[in-house]
């Protein structure tokens, strides 16, 4: 395998990371409340990313990058976009099933298209888009009940889903601007500096705003340290991924891959929340699996 197809099995390991770190965090919102399990994917997960680093730096035994003007407004944007997406998709979570809401927000990949073209110019051929739409259109139905009632558990849930997904597409635009920024470095170490950097900033305005205006959330999250030390682990290991996928692809690419999490939060959701998986929803995951197909064909 070429180092630009190492974007595949690093979006499948990503995608494998955030089920389990979103499983964990949907568990710390009953305990802390949303934006005290927002946090600690960020405050639990900086120091993994500060050992990741140490260890590139050792093995490769590159500099780490220097910063730049571009590189930082990118990283902030990316920062304060997966902030609020992180935190609209846990509320969302409080009200939906796990598979469900995650349907929601994977109408991201669409929108990351746009935003990559608009942004960053990324490349968006016709038969990418085909694939990006097919693989979208299987969320969609997937996100329908049984019943075909969008709306049986109320508009909210569904608006908080689908705004979390425009924001993660601003962030995934937002980090790898940030890594096309740096000027020198391996792939491994611009991804992984920027990670640092990411979650350092994403770090520094939580635990302010919660210092601010919800000391309860904060304490709450030091006691529950346990379970937050987890979900900060998964929710590092899934961005270096992520930044990985980033750096040698189109978000575009990664993000409509990365719908596969669809399918992975439905064993959850079966497994060990006792939730069955419906007709629709199986017809929703095979066009899933199609779009995917295709955009993996396109790449040849």
């Amino acid at each position: 395998m070429t180092l630009s197809y190492l974007w595949i099995p690093a979006t499948l390991a990503a995608a494998a990371a955030q089920t389990g770190r979103n499983a964990t965090q949907r568990q710390l919102t009953k305990t802390i409340g949303t934006v005290g399990a927002t946090q600690v994917r960020f405050l639990y997960g900086f120091p993994f990313a500060i050992l990741a680093l140490a260890l590139v730096r050792l093995a490769l035994g590159e500099p780490i990058p220097s910063p730049n003007a571009t590189f930082l407004v990118y990283v902030l944007g990316g920062a304060s976009t997966q902030i609020s997406a992180t935190a609209l998709m846990l509320s969302a979570m409080r009200e939906r099933s796990l598979s469900v809401v995650t349907a929601y927000t994977k109408t991201e990949p669409v929108q990351v298209a746009l935003f990559g073209l608009l942004i960053l110019g990324d490349p968006l051929t016709l038969g990418m888009a085909f694939a990006i739409v097919i693989a979208t259109l299987g969320v969609i139905i997937m996100s329908l009940k049984r019943e075909a009632d969008l709306m049986s558990s109320g508009l909210r849930p569904v608006v908080y889903g689908i705004a979390s997904g425009a924001f993660f597409a601003l962030a995934a635009i937002g980090f790898r601007g940030a890594i096309l920024a740096l000027p020198e470095g391996s792939t491994l170490m611009r991804s992984t500096t920027t990670l640092v950097w990411g979650l350092g900033t994403q770090t520094v305005i939580l635990l302010v705003w919660l210092e601010l205006f919800d000391r309860k959330a904060l304490v709450a999250s030091f006691k529950a340290w346990r379970p937050s030390l987890g979900a900060g682990f998964l929710g590092a290991l899934a961005s270096q991924f992520w930044f990985i996928g980033f750096a040698l692809t189109t978000a575009a690419n990664v993000r409509t891959l990365a719908l596969v999490e669809v399918l992975m939060a439905q064993a959850v959701s079966h497994r060990l929340l006792s939730q069955v998986t419906t007709r629709r929803e199986l017809v929703g995951m095979g066009l899933i699996l199609v779009g995917v197909g295709l955009l993996l064909a396109f790449q040849h």
